[in-house]
């Protein structure tokens, strides 16, 4: 369904270009709207990152408001953006508009040198600001924003993703997804 698509490329390049950067444990942020974590992409990236061998993908939450006792990879506050580095890199997930003061947050992180990432439905300001960006504008991809970021988390921990480009990568990524659905939708009659 994807392979004409040329969507399984841009999610790999994406998911590539996020792995290439991702090198320092703790290093990988992760960040939605106040009223959208992305808690499911962090899950999904954390377990890609631990089965990879790749600790540099295991992100940090970063949260709006973390409610008092959460734990520890719960209770990650937005201030954490504020102490940013070179050596990091920031995940922004979103199917919302990003609001000014995300946006600010985001500007500053670049600023600080952080390089971005936007993982959303083609928000033109938020984008602006991305070094890298997989825009899922809802009726013209072929995917739902949750199966996006499925495939991107999937894609990341890809083990043929760290070597070179070959023609046969994606067709890896595509035998992978498609275990993926055979496990979620279960047996198919024959």
């Amino acid at each position: 369904m994807l392979a004409p698509t040329g969507w399984l490329e841009r999610t790999r390049n994406f998911a590539g270009a996020l792995r290439r950067r991702s090198l320092t444990p703790q290093g990988l942020l992760i960040v939605g709207t106040p009223g959208d974590e992305p808690w499911h992409m962090a899950a999904h990236l954390t377990e890609e990152s631990r089965l990879a061998g790749l600790p540099g993908l295991t992100p940090t939450l970063v949260r709006w408001s973390p409610p008092p006792g959460a734990r520890p990879h719960l209770s990650v506050g937005i201030e954490r953006l504020e102490q940013v580095s070179r050596a990091e890199t920031l995940l922004v997930v979103t199917q919302e508009l990003a609001p000014e003061r995300l946006l600010d947050r985001v500007a500053d992180a670049r600023k600080a040198g952080a390089v971005l990432f936007t993982l959303d439905q083609g928000d033109p300001e938020l984008d602006g600001l991305a070094h890298e960006t997989l825009a899922l504008p809802p009726g013209e991809a072929p995917m739902s924003f949750d199966a996006g970021q499925h495939l991107v988390s999937l894609a990341v921990g890809d083990p043929e993703l760290g070597a070179a480009a070959e023609p046969s990568a994606p067709l890896r990524l595509r035998g992978r997804l498609n275990r993926l659905l055979g496990t979620i939708s279960g047996p198919q009659p024959e």
